[in-house]
């Protein structure tokens, strides 16, 4: 997987050979989206079923586990590389050794990408007072996922001194069959959130449109990917409820220490100038009242007949 390039070629993404590392979710659409640019796109998965996933849509895939060196050959072929890695439920590696002692493996074998663009998360703030948290905000994060996250993030600055890397830290990804916890509004099911705790949202298209801009980048910079609004979880679920014409959503506060629930969860908003600034201008869904009515059509019939029992 050689390529040669001309003086007279130009540097737009239709030049570039594009590798999605952990083609999921978010990388399939990222895919997708540098597909329609002409890029050459391949994405990487470490099953052979979610490699079928992968070719359906058009992108080239590869089998490989970060953990695995022996499936990590042929890597310094691609000019610009998005490591979007997540650890799966049945994954049985820690959230360490699944990012960073995984990343830590590949980055050798990825060294003359010309850029590397990581996915991080917006869960790296560890606020919890509803304060607004951009790219310069501290990081205390105490779950092991995003503490893992940030010691990835720290890891690619330290491996590229010299070289061109992007951080995009996102926030709740939300797109076509993921609308967290609309099954429980439809069953009215408790959630398990508090309700007048900030949620920050990013609708998929968007995401994979922030993270395509970040792969045209030629520097170090780091960048908070959310919309333009931070809701209070209560009117979120509301909404989904509303359009569904399903009960009120009903909450268990796991914030509450009368709660029986240890899991705890943030409360920040997150600023997102700098990304509109430098990367996406404009959202094709700025706030999740724009994003969700497409997205809720498939559940109306669900929840017509559960009124109708």
């Amino acid at each position: 997987m050689t390529s040669k390039r001309t003086s007279t070629e130009s540097t737009h993404l239709q030049d570039k050979r594009v590798l999605i590392y952990g083609c999921g979710y978010l990388g399939r659409e990222i895919g997708r989206q540098l597909l329609l640019s002409h890029s050459e796109v391949w994405g990487t998965a470490r099953s052979r079923e979610s490699c079928k996933k992968i070719r359906n849509i058009g992108i080239s895939p590869i089998l490989s586990d970060w953990n695995d060196r022996r499936t990590l050959s042929n890597l310094d072929a691609f000019t610009h590389i998005v490591i979007a890695v997540s650890r799966g439920r049945e994954e049985k590696r820690s959230h360490w050794e699944s990012l960073v002692i995984g990343l830590k493996t590949l980055l050798p074998y990825i060294s003359a990408a010309e850029n590397v663009v990581y996915i991080s998360s917006t869960g790296v703030y560890h606020q919890r007072d509803g304060l607004w948290v951009d790219e310069n905000s501290p990081t205390f994060p105490n779950r092991p996922s995003t503490r893992a996250h940030l010691a990835a993030e720290d890891l690619l600055r330290r491996d590229r001194p010299n070289q061109p890397w992007n951080i995009l830290r996102l926030a709740g990804i939300y797109g076509p069959n993921r609308v967290p916890n609309c099954q429980n509004v439809l069953n009215n099911t408790p959630i398990k959130t508090s309700p007048n705790s900030y949620l920050n949202l990013i609708h998929v298209e968007d995401a994979a449109q922030a993270v395509t801009a970040a792969i045209e980048k030629a520097d170090q910079s780091k960048y908070v990917v959310s919309d333009d609004r931070p809701t209070k979880r209560a009117d979120y679920y509301s909404f989904i409820a509303q359009y569904l014409k399903a009960s009120p959503p009903t909450f268990i506060n796991i914030n509450d220490p009368s709660t029986n629930h240890s899991r705890a969860e943030g409360n920040k908003r997150v600023w997102n100038r700098k990304m509109k600034n430098t990367l996406l201008p404009k959202l094709k869904y700025p706030t999740f009242e724009q994003g969700l009515p497409n997205l809720l059509k498939p559940f109306v019939t669900q929840s017509s007949a559960a009124n109708t029992r």
